[in-house]
């Protein structure tokens, strides 16, 4: 019997440690997830807890079929996508007070997040999403596929497509 599956039985019939293990088992790729969607760490630590809150919320409708992991990036995407739209413009150069109160390597750091965080926002939504899953998620091609509902072509060629506009947008910049 597959190891979600079984999750998912307990925790319908409330175990509250089924919820625990599931949670630990899909807490830190789905916060890795998040956090290339958001810059600030805690909002993407709160989208995190929502998406499995949505989870749960649903899990007495959730049939399972096998693609608990997809479901879970299907939530998060959503989510982050919502953040985008509710997401104020920054300025480009950060307030000199924020510099001062950096050290020089947490200063570099995140302007290679902001840099990266704004490329990945001058992409399509499709083209960023293939990105964010291969290459912050780390899945495989096919994973990607059945996580997105798409076909393998699709994917190695939104990929192909993404890497020729951020290396673009990376040279402009």
């Amino acid at each position: 019997m597959d190891f979600d599956l079984l999750l998912i039985q307990k925790m319908k019939h409330g175990n509250e440690n089924a919820f625990d293990v599931f949670v630990r088992k899909y807490y830190e790729e789905i916060l890795k997830y998040c956090s290339y969607h958001c810059l600030d760490t805690s909002y993407s630590e709160d989208l995190t807890q929502e998406t499995f809150l949505r989870f749960f919320e649903k899990l007495s409708d959730y049939r399972y079929i096998g693609k608990t992991r997809n479901y879970l990036y299907t939530i998060a995407g959503n989510l982050c996508k919502d953040s985008y739209k509710k997401k104020k413009i920054l300025s480009e150069e950060p307030s000199e007070e924020f510099q001062n109160s950096l050290r020089q390597s947490e200063a570099a750091d995140i302007l290679n997040k902001i840099t990266i965080e704004w490329a990945l926002n001058h992409l399509p939504e499709e083209l960023r999403e293939v990105i964010v899953l291969y290459y912050f998620q780390e899945l495989k091609l096919t994973e990607i596929a059945q996580t997105l509902q798409i076909g393998l072509p699709l994917v190695k060629y939104r990929i192909r497509q993404a890497k020729m506009r951020l290396e673009t947008l990376l040279r402009e910049e």
